[in-house]
């Protein structure tokens, strides 16, 4: 944690995330998923896809890029394969009664591929992988953003890719494993929380036109104010894609499916559209209908054990596997608060106080 971070309740940051998107117009069973999406992810330690959205979220919903009170359609249903629209609706609401679709069908068949468009920013598409998991279903998801340009691709200094996300989640009696990362080598949550004095950028995140490295925020965003909003569109480099090739070509395999496929778009100039959206393609699959789950169980229990048996490069860094940090840092954070930039709470009670939301003074 920073020195100046502040430690805040789980349950008094929830409250107030709540409260502004009340104060924004959303009714209470949206607002409240909204908030407790956001807050999840601060609680998983991925701050990037946490409450550091919420100013930029209400900017969306007041310039009507992403609105209130939004009900996924579906455009196509083949009963194991079904296509939504989500109507620029808020991630939150449209993935979540996308993936609850999903769930549904493929328990019921054994499998499911899920395609939504047009959604607005999903969050954090782990918090999707572990309904899925709680339904005691595999999940693997591609995600894109529409209209986003934001990552160069491996060779080259002009943006050309999303952060688009990959996940996949398999849930094992022991607990889960959840692989959930942005193919770019940070995602953009992180330079938005860098900027406001959270935990610096890698070096190597970004690059400036001229092929120079940087870990400097305002390669992505240009001149900003400590207070106030971020604009990558402002900016001159972009993020480097993780792996090199590998994450390039990752990259490009989800806006061929989440963006392509599924029907809302690639990455690119925003044009006519005059917004971004989330696409997603989720394969649901049971393990029951696939075949043996207890031989699955199994199989999967001991070689997981076997992976994280591995001697350490550190004496007091174990072997992990993925998921296992996450809820590591849910459990702490959940005991001791949540840690927060300050400029990231300013920018939080700015917007509050914008709306007329009282927040905690003694923060």
């Amino acid at each position: 944690m920073a020195n100046t971070d502040i430690l805040i309740p789980a349950t008094t940051l929830q409250d107030v995330v709540n409260r502004i998107f009340l104060a924004s117009g959303c009714a209470p069973t949206e607002a409240l998923r909204i908030a407790s999406h956001l807050l999840g992810a601060n609680l998983a330690g991925h701050d990037s896809h946490g409450v550091v959205r919420v100013p930029r979220y209400v900017e969306w919903q007041e310039a009507g890029f992403v609105l209130a009170g939004q009900q996924a359609s579906i455009i196509s249903d083949m009963g194991a394969m079904v296509l939504l629209d989500g109507h620029f609706g808020f991630g939150q609401t449209v993935a979540k009664q996308a993936t609850d679709l999903a769930i549904e069908r493929a328990l019921a068949n054994g499998s499911c591929i899920m395609g939504l468009r047009n959604a607005g920013h999903i969050g954090r598409v782990g918090d999707y992988a572990e309904m899925a998991i709680a339904a005691g279903l595999i999940s693997i998801h591609f995600v894109n953003v529409a209209g986003s340009v934001l990552v160069a691709p491996f060779g080259g200094t002009e943006r050309r890719f999303s952060t688009a996300p990959f996940c996949v989640g398999v849930p094992l009696p022991e607990g889960p494993v959840l692989l959930d990362f942005a193919t770019s080598f940070v995602a953009e949550g992180k330079v938005l929380v860098a900027s406001t004095g959270g935990k610096a950028l890698p070096e190597g995140a970004l690059i400036e036109p001229d092929g120079r490295l940087s870990t400097d925020p305002h390669t992505l965003y240009g001149p900003y104010e400590s207070v106030g909003p971020r604009n990558p569109s402002l900016g001159a480099g972009a993020i480097r894609a993780f792996g090199d090739h590998k994450g390039s070509g990752l990259a490009m395999m989800c806006e061929l499916l989440a963006g392509a496929l599924a029907g809302g778009g690639t990455s690119g100039p925003i044009g006519a559209r005059g917004r971004i959206s989330n696409g997603m393609l989720s394969i649901h699959l049971s393990p029951t209908h696939f075949g043996d789950r207890a031989s699955f169980e199994a199989t999967a229990r001991d070689y997981v054990a076997w992976v994280k048996g591995c001697a350490p490069a550190s004496t007091d860094a174990p072997v992990l596997v993925p998921g296992e940090p996450e809820a590591a840092r849910r459990a702490d954070r959940l005991a001791r608060g949540v840690p927060l930039p300050a400029e990231t709470w300013a920018n939080i009670a700015a917007t509050a106080h914008r709306l007329g939301v009282l927040v905690p003074n003694d923060l």
